[in-house]
């Protein structure tokens, strides 16, 4: 592997339909609404990608250092455990990418803040630097959550809760935290539930290695059975959730209903993943419910732009 390949495989890009599910939904959720800003919507996928890839390389990282990435993990081979970047050149990386975030950010709030409150500005800017610290302490440091079985609460909030709903926020022009609109959890809730059924996977897949190295996840805490039966809560509460939202949603446009579509692979994933025993069979599974994800969203911005054009 050079060190160019080697630079990419660290950016696993892989991730980043997952992580940009939010953004697109909370977006186009916004749409439908009657708020948009294309300007937004670009910094907004701009900001996410370089969080997701910042959380990338911190990962690559932090696991290195505390040996979770080794020969007995069953994940694909890491940048710095191949042994083609240092620990030095991966952590001047999490540096400049976590710069890169904020400057990101910071035009995000800049374009979407104007005309809000001094309020709005200083919970967007808390915000851009808890996802920072948060993409980067996720196994960096003596405490590193992901190491305590706190990672999916915190992808659960991420990737849900602050991605849908936050981004959602940012489009109206005359925003007030009273107008807050409390059937967006729904979709926030959908999005969060199957990020960390991603999250479930790759732990279920590493899940001895973890415990061998005092990667202390969920899953290791919960055990093999407990862990498919909690991954079952996480797809079935993805659906539901979304099943609800599309259900409330289709009295204003009844296009919405083929971003169900995608529900009907997580099913037929969640059979295979109860009917699996050798923890290699899960990798392949990390790419169904992460596109499934991403086609949720995707096919509800469908509907939108179709709505628009044809409601």
């Amino acid at each position: 592997m050079t060190k160019s390949q080697a630079w990419i495989h660290a950016l696993r890009l892989r991730t980043l339909p997952l992580s940009l599910s939010g953004i697109i939904l909370g977006s186009f959720v916004a749409k439908a609404a009657g708020f948009w800003n294309a300007t937004i919507f670009a910094f907004a996928m701009l900001t996410t990608v370089l969080f997701q890839v910042l959380s990338n390389l911190a990962n690559d990282l932090g696991d290195s250092q505390k040996g979770a990435d080794n020969a007995g993990r069953v994940g694909p081979q890491r940048a710095v455990q191949s042994g083609v970047i240092s620990f030095a050149e991966m952590k001047k990386a999490v540096v400049f990418t976590s710069f890169l975030s904020l400057v990101a950010a910071g035009a995000l709030i800049y374009f979407s803040a104007v005309g809000k409150s001094s309020m709005f500005w200083l919970v967007y800017s808390m915000l851009a630097v808890f996802c920072v610290l948060a993409a980067i302490t996720y196994t960096i440091g003596k405490k590193a959550y992901g190491y305590n079985g706190l990672g999916d609460v915190f992808v659960f909030i991420f990737f849900g809760l602050v991605s849908v709903l936050g981004v959602y926020n940012l489009f109206p022009s005359d925003f007030s935290w009273s107008q807050f609109a409390w059937t967006n959890l729904l979709p926030a809730s959908t999005i969060g539930l199957l990020s960390v059924a991603v999250l479930n996977l790759n732990n279920m897949r590493d899940r001895i290695n973890d415990s061998q190295v005092g990667k202390n996840t969920l899953v290791v805490k919960l055990g093999p059975k407990y862990s498919k039966m909690y991954h079952a809560f996480l797809i079935y509460g993805g659906i539901i959730t979304h099943t609800i939202f599309v259900i409330s949603f289709n009295a204003s446009n009844q296009f919405a209903v083929i971003s169900l579509l995608p529900c009907l692979i997580l099913i037929l994933h969640l059979r295979k993943v109860m009917a699996t025993v050798d923890a290699r069979n899960f990798d392949p599974e990390l790419k169904k419910v992460a596109l499934s994800t991403f086609g949720i969203s995707v096919l509800f911005a469908l509907a939108v732009l179709l709505d628009s054009y044809f409601g």
